[in-house]
């Protein structure tokens, strides 16, 4: 599964596109579960405020069902002046 990564996910995590292979092989995973495993192996990403997550371009729930095709974003809190 490809995630891309914007502003300061992108810094926490050290580059703009991360691979998650096998992520939900054998098993039925979800946004929420990849929320999860994504602030468990990366703390600093529990600090954020907030965390939108784009499955195929499209803003998902975290019961939406991902498969390993899927193309996701995360997209941390936005401020603006």
């Amino acid at each position: 599964m490809k995630i891309l990564l914007f502003g300061i996910t992108k810094d926490i995590i050290g580059s703009s596109v991360l691979d998650v292979t096998n992520f939900t092989t054998n098993t039925q995973k979800t946004v929420g579960d990849l929320h999860t495993y994504l602030q468990e192996k990366y703390p600093d990403l529990k600090k954020l405020s907030s965390l939108a997550i784009a499955v195929n371009n499209v803003y998902a729930e975290h019961n939406s069902i991902l498969n390993d095709t899927d193309e996701v974003a995360l997209i941390p809190p936005v401020s603006g002046g």
